[in-house]
């Protein structure tokens, strides 16, 4: 049996390589088109700049779709369920002017997070608060300064006290507190208190786990986890809505002034918190707002979130609420210049120019002193009005000792520590718990579109509406007595692509066009010797145009001719989706595009003088079905009619992300079935899914339209003759 699949695929390979030598060429031989994504891969520290729309209509359809993208990527589209937080409160510690508690409570079942509550006394009436995300400092919460740091700190002017000084984290609540505010820090994961995920896995993965890495049970960083959009990150930024939730719980708080800051990586909870959650009313993400280095550490990372995007883009999603923020001499060094302009023109644009801030601190290294703190408390103080001189300084205080800090002693056990089966089951309880809402919405077809169609937006990064601006070059040209064969250059300007691609143009055009997809690409239209495939002959004798197109890294894309079997990644050396894909379309994605490419050039140009299609259908079998579904999928009425060959294929089985076939969060929204779906009700034609695809007939029964659904049960060998035989049918 192995040697006849070995065997079978070599035949494959050379019978491609042959078809590949017959088919007509764009480009010279041992050359490649000149698309840009044949460039070197963008990374974390790339250029990040921030266009500012011209109005606030474009800003208003741009802030929602990168909203949206933060979702998607962080596994928080559809949100996840948030069940009874079960919050104990114990350990009060008194102080003249406020008190401190101790808290712990679950986000989800099992998942505690941890951390400190200061209260104010004697305030009256309803009370601001304030979430305080630490960033990377190691037990941040718990931590003392080093005699040898303090000293130098107080030399240099980042900390003004001898005793408060050798904690920032305290300084920065008691402060608050003194000023009138309930302020709740917590713990990032492997911090402190919060030991259920382990610091390695946290926030110094370097190499995939074997024993996580499954179709079941999977841990994080896995194939598995990014097809279902499960990551650090999400995790991290779901505790910070939870965190919201417990503190709009206390009675004494204001609703209407809550704000969230942090630093460095604490800073890059700020802005995302910020970004999805409407409930933050004043945010100050401190040294972490850049054009350059978007956050290192695989926290601060996640597969699809900074696509064409980044944090100075998120950071402008909380406009026109106030936001500050601060630089140091680190990556933020040039934010005056790069960045903060562009954010200043969104604010005066949004009719709130003073609503926006930098405090610039180049001349201090990375971190949140009592400096950037003060300027923190005098933003807060003008927007919520507390009523303090200006500026606002600090006063010292008698920090609390670290066992006055932790919430776990024996009355409150803490959690097995760095449990892999917690790891999995928390991985479970999202999985099950995002399965449950997917399958509700797939009872009923516009429930479906309303909740996996913007997400499937996203996952594939580019809808036909964003397809960009298409030309074509005629490269060649060839009488075949009934037909034109048409070889050429499809180029989109907008994002610099080059496709090359092959028209099949009957002279008795009927004005349908079916734009056939195969894993060779264009070379999948001909056979060994040249001539046309006798099922892709039949299509243009009955007066079908057909299009074949050599999607990325296909045909001649590939100077060697072999096949991709492994995608590219950047330079990091961590085994971590996200640091590729947090930054570049995966190649699936790519070549979706390309198809939708294709379909937007013949819904909106002529093709070398000839009319536009009245009807835009599209094939796809085998390895590019998926490809098809997706496309089909945010295409929308464009394509008439397809016919998608699956193999059975599923995003959820993979367990490599650099397969070509892998697509971030493919597996989340339904996998493949949930892609077939959303072409409802259109005519699909469909192999490789069974005689009865359940969800997909659902959907098409829902949508009154189960006549539109073709299921084929026959060999695969005479699949292209029955696509043939049903695109030709009345």
């Amino acid at each position: 049996m192995k040697f006849s699949l070995i065997a079978s695929a070599a035949l494959w390979i050379a019978v491609s390589s042959l078809a590949q030598a017959a088919a007509p060429r764009a480009f010279p031989a041992g050359t490649v088109p000149q698309d840009s994504r044949l460039q070197p891969l963008k990374d974390l520290d790339g250029y990040f700049p921030f266009v500012v729309p011209k109005s606030k209509d474009e800003w208003a359809a741009r802030s929602e779709y990168v909203r949206r993208q933060i979702l998607v990527a962080e596994g928080l589209w559809p949100m996840p369920a948030k069940t009874p937080l079960n919050a104990v409160i114990h350990g009060k510690t008194e102080r003249p002017e406020y008190s401190v508690e101790k808290v712990y409570f679950e986000s989800a079942p099992g998942f505690f997070v941890t951390g400190n509550l200061y209260r104010p006394k004697n305030a009256t009436g309803k009370v601001p608060a304030v979430l305080f995300a630490h960033g990377h400092w190691q037990n941040a919460r718990l931590s003392e300064e080093t005699d040898a740091n303090l000293l130098r700190e107080l030399a240099t002017g980042e900390e003004r006290f001898e005793r408060g000084g050798r904690s920032r984290f305290q300084s920065m609540c008691v402060q608050l507190a003194r000023m009138g505010c309930v302020v709740w820090q917590w713990d990032m994961l492997s911090d402190s208190d919060s030991h259920q995920l382990s610091r390695n896995v946290v926030h110094t993965f370097a190499k995939q786990r074997p024993e996580m890495n499954t179709v079941e049970n999977w841990g994080l960083y896995s194939p598995q986890a990014e097809a279902h959009l499960q990551s650090v990150m999400g995790l991290q930024t779901f505790n910070a809505v939870r965190s919201l939730d417990f503190v709009l719980s206390l009675p004494e708080v204001d609703a209407e002034r809550i704000a969230i800051t942090g630093a460095s990586g604490g800073g890059t909870q700020t802005m995302l918190l910020s970004a999805i959650d409407p409930r933050v009313k004043l945010s100050f993400p401190a040294v972490m707002v850049s054009t350059a280095m978007q956050g290192g550490c695989t926290c601060e990372n996640c597969s699809l979130l900074r696509v064409n995007t980044g944090n100075i883009e998120f950071a402008a999603l909380f406009a026109p609420k106030p936001q500050g923020m601060t630089t140091a001499n680190d990556w933020t060094k040039e934010m005056a210049t790069k960045g903060f302009p562009e954010l200043k023109q969104l604010y005066s644009l949004l009719g709130a120019p003073d609503n926006v801030m930098l405090h610039r601190g180049e001349h201090f290294p990375h971190n949140y002193n009592a400096v950037s703190r003060s300027a923190f408390y005098t933003w807060l103080n003008r927007h919520f009005k507390l009523g303090f001189k200006e500026p606002v300084i600090e006063r010292d205080y008698d920090p609390l000792t670290r066992e006055q800090l932790t919430v776990w002693d024996d009355k409150h056990p803490a959690p097995k520590p760095e449990d892999p089966e917690f790891e999995r089951a928390l991985l479970r309880w999202f999985t099950d718990d995002a399965q449950k809402q997917m399958l509700a919405s797939a009872r009923e077809l516009n429930s479906l579109k309303a909740l996996v169609g913007p997400a499937v937006e996203v996952l594939c990064g580019r809808t036909l509406a964003q397809a960009g601006e298409l030309d074509w070059e005629l490269k060649g040209k060839a009488d075949r007595e009934s037909y034109v064969e048409m070889t050429g250059v499809l180029r989109n300007k907008t994002y610099r692509e080059e496709l090359p691609v092959v028209w099949l143009y009957p002279k008795q055009w009927n004005g349908r066009a079916v734009v056939w997809l195969d894993g060779a690409g264009k070379a999948g239209l001909f056979q060994a010797d040249g001539s046309v495939k006798p099922a892709v002959g039949k299509l243009v004798q009955s007066g079908v145009t057909v299009v074949g197109v050599d999607l990325l890294f296909q045909g001649e894309f590939l100077a060697d001719g072999q096949p991709v079997t492994q995608t590219r990644k950047v330079a990091n050396s961590r085994e971590f989706a996200g640091y590729t894909l947090g930054y570049n379309h995966s190649l699936f994605a790519q070549r979706a595009h390309d198809v939708l490419s294709v379909v937007r050039f013949l819904q909106t140009a002529d093709v070398a003088g000839h009319p536009k299609p009245s009807s835009i259908e599209v094939v796809g079998l085998g390895d590019v079905g998926p490809i098809a579904a997706l496309a089909r999928a945010v295409a929308g009425e464009a394509v008439q009619r397809a016919a998608i060959g699956t193999n059975g294929f599923r995003f959820g089985k993979l367990l490599d992300y650099r397969s070509p076939q892998f697509l971030p969060g493919g597996a989340k929204y339904l996998d493949v079935p949930g892609l077939l779906a959303l072409g409802a009700p259109r005519k699909l034609w469909l192999a490789g899914e069974g005689n009865e695809p359940a969800t997909v007939h659902a959907l098409y029964r829902s949508a009154n339209a189960a006549q539109n659904l073709q299921v084929y049960t026959g060999e695969v060998a005479g699949a292209e003759a029955a696509v043939v035989d049903w695109l030709l049918k009345p």
